[in-house]
């Protein structure tokens, strides 16, 4: 489908026998796909969203191109997890009006929620604590959208922006809210329930993402394989996790899409454990209006498909 500006344009250009036409988008745009899910769900039959963030790219180190610069200049409204998640975003996001921004990590509702940072941090071999501190963001743990009552929280945000700046839409946005709320209550039981019997079961995460999410519904992981996603585990980190998936009788390791894992097939090779993939940033779903609630309930079904086993 063409974008309303895009049409607009395409008048424009006919009218006048060609020429150049720049288009005056007024979007939504937010760092990453987890959020742009949330501000879709919000911003739906009022504007478009659009995630800055490629598919298969890492929020942890990406570099803004010169139409991603355009995008956030022209943005109606542009919503990240913070600084210390998202560096790359500092600069551009420093320079447009602070009513055009919303930075989820620095609301004060979310703060009193922020876990703090890596909590298998005192299991890690001095080795890699190098590695593990350069990927160290401050004091808590950043991977917010991970939450689903943080996520209430960026929706009940990103509407009152939106409000304050398209007040003709409220009662569009009031009811989008509604809806957003309502689905994320169902969402949040269903997920609990497919998750419930899996308590207590061990397993390893690639990195250490998922901790909001985790204590949401009771999982219990024995820790992760690095916290910093760009860096190869050393081997006595290895060598610690392939002891402990023998001795604490992991049932699961968890790789992830966008980094290969050659070194997980490694450290399972002849145990028990089986292999499985969660996704954090939701590679997969479409961004839309119930991108969320599909957020939330793929990874349970990662989660389920290979702790549950046979």
């Amino acid at each position: 489908m063409l974008h309303k500006n895009t049409l607009l344009c395409a008048g424009i250009l006919t009218a006048f026998g060609g020429g150049f036409c720049v288009t005056a988008q007024a979007d939504v745009v937010t760092s990453i796909k987890p959020l742009g899910f949330i501000a879709a769900a919000i911003a739906d039959g009022v504007t478009d969203t659009q995630v800055l963030l490629p598919d298969g790219a890492s929020e942890h180190d990406y570099a803004l191109r010169p139409s991603d610069i355009k995008r956030l200049q022209n943005a109606e409204l542009v919503v990240w997890v913070g600084p210390e998640m998202e560096a790359f975003m500092q600069k551009p996001v420093a320079r447009l009006e602070g009513k055009k921004t919303l930075a989820i990590s620095m609301l004060n509702d979310v703060h009193p929620l922020l876990m703090k940072g890596d909590t298998h941090h005192e299991s890690i071999p001095n080795a890699d604590k190098k590695n593990d501190e350069h990927h160290h963001h401050g004091e808590y743990n950043l991977h917010i959208w991970l939450s689903p009552e943080i996520a209430r929280l960026a929706a009940v945000a990103i509407h009152e922006k939106l409000v304050e700046l398209m007040p003709k839409s409220k009662t569009k946005l009031d009811a989008n809210l509604l809806h957003f709320e309502t689905e994320l209550a169902q969402t949040d039981k269903h997920v609990a329930s497919v998750l419930s019997p899996l308590k207590g079961k061990g397993y390893y995460v690639f990195h250490d993402a998922y901790g909001y999410y985790e204590k949401q519904y009771g999982l219990t992981p024995l820790g992760h394989f690095t916290v910093n996603p760009e860096i190869q585990p050393g081997a006595q980190r290895l060598h610690e996790i392939r002891t402990q998936l023998v001795e604490h009788k992991a049932q699961c390791v968890f790789a992830e899409p966008q980094f290969r894992p050659a070194v997980i097939e490694a450290v399972a090779r002849g145990t028990q454990v089986r292999m499985g993939t969660l996704d954090p940033l939701g590679t997969t779903i479409p961004v839309g209006k119930s991108g969320y609630m599909q957020f939330l309930t793929h990874l349970a079904g990662q989660y389920a498909d290979c702790l549950k086993g046979d």
